[in-house]
């Protein structure tokens, strides 16, 4: 009985989410048209940042009170996954040709940055596994430069995008009438609807996969990673919806920039046990070089500006990003 009441509540936290992530694409829209700030900034920070504390919750928590290190990190590692795959599918319901065609080169930097973040956490625990270079501190060293990468990365989003001469702000008049006020009242309720309905989904979530007795590592990188990312991908529909595929595509590459910058760093600061990173399984290295090959697609799509969907319903980024997940998703099964 215990089960079917837990679907239930994955149920009605997955509606609550769907709901709220309208809200708050529209009003983080409105927000890059007032301010001037652009849509990919406004994504990258605003919505990735609301996006991604059900990952910063969930981490914490699995560490705090339950000691679950590789629950947490393949949360966040899974989530840069699922992410990735919420771009290939984005583009799969884009009707106006490739859609990171329609994005502008600022992602390309996010993107690149992306890489680099996820790359250091791949070596965090290929070099925590081998030294412990992190006797005598309280968060790890790699883990502190990551994060200066981190809010390095959101700088120089800002300042790349205030020098593009022509800034992703919306361009039509749409919003002329709607406030600042009521977007910035619109965008902290409807977030704090998406963290409180996301960390809920993935307590429940947790829930019905230890009921289902699966490994702490697959859970986090597919069950948990699916539940905590679900933020994602409904705003980045939300946001497709409006006719916003900057917001969107920037908001999940920011999400994964968040899930390794800030969320592993948190996580580290959680474990006071010794180094996280010493901690983690192999298999989240896997994961990371998976991840790195997909943000790879996604950068030379945004490069090739001038391609055109051979078919109706996809393009060929999409397809390998969807592939790449799904056999990511099939290693990471068999070796856990």
């Amino acid at each position: 009985m215990t089960i079917y009441i837990l679907w239930i509540q994955l149920g009605f936290a997955a509606l609550l989410i769907l709901g709220a992530s309208t809200y708050l694409a529209r009003s983080a829209d409105v927000i890059a048209f007032k301010t001037g700030l652009g849509r990919s900034f406004v994504g990258v920070v605003l919505l990735a940042t609301a996006t991604s504390l059900p990952e910063l919750g969930t981490g914490v928590s699995a560490i705090a009170l339950f000691g679950e290190v590789n629950l947490a990190a393949g949360d966040a590692f899974g989530s840069n996954l699922f992410n990735l795959l919420i771009i290939g599918l984005l583009d799969l319901f884009w009707r106006e040709g490739p859609i990171l065609s329609r994005i502008s080169t600022t992602s390309v930097l996010v993107a690149s940055l992306s890489i680099v973040v996820i790359g250091l956490a791949a070596a965090a625990i290929i070099i925590h596994n081998q030294t412990d270079i992190s006797s005598g501190w309280y968060v790890s060293p790699v883990s502190a430069i990551i994060l200066l990468i981190f809010f390095s990365a959101m700088y120089m989003t800002y300042r790349f995008e205030k020098s593009q001469s022509k800034d992703a702000v919306v361009e039509d008049t749409q919003y002329e009438s709607d406030s600042l006020v009521k977007a910035v009242i619109a965008y902290t309720l409807s977030a704090t609807v998406v963290v409180i309905s996301a960390i809920w989904l993935a307590g429940a979530g947790d829930r019905v996969a230890t009921e289902l007795g699966w490994d702490a590592s697959f859970m986090g990188t597919q069950f948990l990673a699916f539940s905590t990312s679900l933020p994602e991908l409904s705003a980045g529909f939300s946001a497709i919806r409006i006719r916003a595929p900057e917001l969107a595509i920037s908001g999940v590459l920011g999400s994964n920039l968040f899930n390794m910058g800030f969320v592993l760093f948190v996580d580290d600061l959680a474990y006071t046990t010794g180094a996280l990173w010493s901690e983690l399984a192999q298999i989240h290295v896997i994961t990371a070089i998976v991840a790195i090959i997909m943000t790879a697609v996604v950068i030379i799509a945004l490069i090739d500006r001038n391609r055109q969907r051979p078919q109706k319903h996809w393009t060929v980024e999409a397809i390998i990003l969807i592939g790449l997940y799904a056999a990511a998703s099939v290693l990471v099964f068999s070796l856990t």
